[in-house]
């Protein structure tokens, strides 16, 4: 008898299996039949078949899940919700729901690979995300909010709703050194300065010294584009709903470029989500190297 395809369910089931390891052969959950090698670098091979909804939910998670070696910088994805226009809001900031109900399970399975998920406090404010898993399996990221100004009302989710640690990063001077990784309720982080710009890279260096380089950059669309301006996104998911705005909100904010030589253009492959379409591009490469 044929053996049966490996399905999606199961093979989310492998990729949390598979957070933080290398060189490891993975066997199908409640059982001890080998179904997955995965290597040093993340690169994997099935020893089953698998639906094509499985395969593809390997490959775009399974590279996310390997471990970041000592001394490496910190992996950082972002992530993006558009229309087929490029609009991530209305005119009035009105963002929900955008994508459909599989986007927002994708949305809930890249927090549950990630060690802490970043938002800037406009979407903070406006959205009053919980940042947790509940669409998925898995355990939740520690949240991280860029709120220089304590802009984010403290009866927000972020601060009161304990399902998750939370650092506010705030205006003040920064002390560097190693911290204990926070387990649980609210924590203030001085650390942004006394000016109003903001060094994504200084970011990524605090949240390195509590033990946090596993990083999703979930938004807004300002917040992601001052990661992938700077040069410091290692992936980019955009998920695009089959929706038309017309105006509003623009995806990306980054400087204008006179000739298209100078566009950004990252490897990249795509992926039917059902109601949405994925496009997983990594900026670790580049269709130019090609």
């Amino acid at each position: 008898m044929a053996a049966k395809a490996l399905d999606k369910n199961t093979a989310w089931e492998l990729v949390l299996d598979a957070v933080n390891r290398s060189n490891v052969t993975l066997s199908l959950p409640g059982s001890d039949k080998p179904a997955l090698d995965i290597g040093q670098n993340g690169e994997w091979e099935l020893r089953l078949p698998a639906e094509l909804d499985a395969r593809n939910l390997l490959s775009v998670f399974l590279p996310l899940c390997c471990p970041v070696a000592q001394g490496s910088r910190s992996r950082v994805v972002g992530q993006m919700g558009q229309s087929l226009d490029g609009r991530i809001a209305t005119v009035t900031g009105a963002s929900r729901f955008i994508n459909g109900k599989d986007g927002i399970t994708h949305l809930h399975r890249l927090r549950a690979v990630s060690e802490a998920v970043i938002v800037g406090a406009g979407t903070a404010s406006t959205d009053n995300p919980r940042l947790t898993v509940r669409k998925t399996s898995g355990i939740n990221p520690v949240r991280v909010v860029i709120d220089r100004n304590h802009r984010v009302p403290d009866s927000h989710h972020l601060f009161s709703d304990e399902a998750s640690p939370t650092l506010r990063l705030v205006a003040g001077d920064y002390h560097s050194g190693d911290k204990l990784t926070p387990r649980h309720g609210v924590t203030d982080v001085p650390c942004l300065g006394q000016d109003d710009t903001t060094d994504p890279a200084h970011i990524l260096a605090v949240l390195a010294d509590f033990g946090l380089r596993k990083i999703f950059v979930e938004g807004g669309g300002l917040t992601v584009s001052e990661f992938l301006n700077a040069d410091l996104l290692d992936r980019l998911h955009v998920m695009v709903a089959p929706m038309i705005i017309g105006s509003g909100r623009p995806a990306f904010s980054l400087p204008e470029i006179k000739k298209l030589d100078s566009a950004l253009r990252p490897k990249a492959q795509m992926v039917d989500l059902g109601s949405d379409m994925l496009f997983d591009l990594d900026f670790t490469r580049s269709t130019v190297d090609e």
